[in-house]
């Protein structure tokens, strides 16, 4: 699979509730945290591949494998993909959704990402 292009479609910044993690047995919590996540932002979004960033899971470890934390807010970011196949000569686009970590001030809501970044003269 050959990475060809990546175009941003949409951008949320969404708060995921994680009390639902602490029902259950204490010593993998942390482990259903990751994966509530993961399954927050495919229902949100309905995209094909979910990249959750690094600094993402060390927020949600950050306080044990027993405590995580009740509650998250991320960046999350809808790309177009086109993907090219090595067997088959043929392009297709998919979309990923890759969550980060949001500002802290940040509202829920729909995101504008601010690009350029010179001064006008």
């Amino acid at each position: 699979m050959v990475k060809d292009k990546r175009e941003i479609v949409k951008s949320f910044i969404y708060v995921v509730p994680l009390k639902r993690v602490y029902w259950g047995r204490r010593t993998n919590r942390t482990d259903r945290a990751v994966k509530l996540v993961r399954e927050f932002v495919r229902r949100h979004t309905k995209v094909d591949r979910i990249i959750i960033y690094n600094e993402v899971n060390k927020y949600i470890w950050s306080k044990s494998r027993e405590k995580p934390p009740r509650r998250i807010k991320v960046l999350v970011l809808v790309e177009k993909e086109k993907v090219e196949s090595e067997e088959e000569e043929e392009k297709k686009e998919i979309l990923v959704a890759r969550v980060k970590l949001a500002p802290e001030k940040a509202k829920p809501g729909p995101f504008e990402l601010k690009t350029g970044g010179g001064k006008a003269a």
